[in-house]
């Protein structure tokens, strides 16, 4: 009888651990984790101590961290993944990929989906913001690092399969984590938001990308190689 492999790929035969393990770190953990900080903000829990003690270590606003804190918003990161949006398109057109827009349209409709989850849960959670910014509620969870981790997570997720150089690839995701990590520093070191905020964040949006991935993996075995 033949053995699954170790990541459950089409051909091997049942039990295949590998593929509910997989789905699980890239789905199940953090929407799990999302939920527990979630949960802990709406009732005030002691994991907010905490998230307090990180932003007085973390918070001095300069210049830098504000242009960073900048990097995640609309005017910014949207274009950044428009260019892709353009460029993939392009390409699956030119080979004559059987639905060459969807793609392009999986990423563009996860990039509408960040507003329409994350202004909800703002209303919903109705967290106040740190001290450096002026009161107001509204803060959780953190907008500009939804739209950062979307808009440069599908655009890299988009171009990934067209790069044939390993090397490029390693440096492109390299980049999509730099920036990323880059504003949520910012917005945390400007005072902007609260780290929890930028986490949950990051989880929210790891899930919502897992999907693309997964989506466009199952395409990209069914689409000639680039020339």
């Amino acid at each position: 009888m033949r053995r699954s492999d170790p990541d459950g790929r089409l051909g091997t035969t049942p039990p295949v651990p590998g593929r509910p393990t997989s789905l699980f770190l890239l789905l199940g953990l953090p929407a799990l984790l999302f939920a527990l900080i979630t949960w802990q903000v709406m009732s005030v829990g002691p994991l907010l101590d905490l998230d307090a003690a990180a932003s007085r270590a973390l918070v001095h606003p300069d210049r830098f961290s504000e242009l960073l804190a900048d990097l995640g918003s609309v005017p910014v990161a949207v274009p950044v993944l428009a260019v892709a949006l353009a460029y993939v398109t392009w390409r699956q057109r030119r080979i004559g990929t059987h639905h060459w827009w969807l793609p392009a349209a999986s990423a563009a409709l996860l990039m509408v989906l960040v507003p329409a989850l994350v202004v909800p849960l703002k209303v919903l959670t109705d967290r106040p913001g740190p001290p450096v910014v002026p009161p107001a509620t509204g803060y959780y969870p953190s907008g500009h690092t939804a739209t950062a981790a979307v808009a440069y997570g599908a655009a890299t997720l988009l171009l990934l399969p067209w790069l044939t150089s390993i090397l490029a690839r390693r440096a492109l995701l390299v980049g999509c984590a730099a920036l990323n990590l880059g504003v949520g520093y910012g917005l945390v070191r400007r005072g902007y938001h609260w780290p929890l905020d930028v986490v949950a964040s990051w989880c929210l949006c790891t899930a919502l990308l897992s999907l693309l991935w997964l989506y466009l993996a199952r395409r990209d075995r069914r689409r000639p190689q680039p020339k």
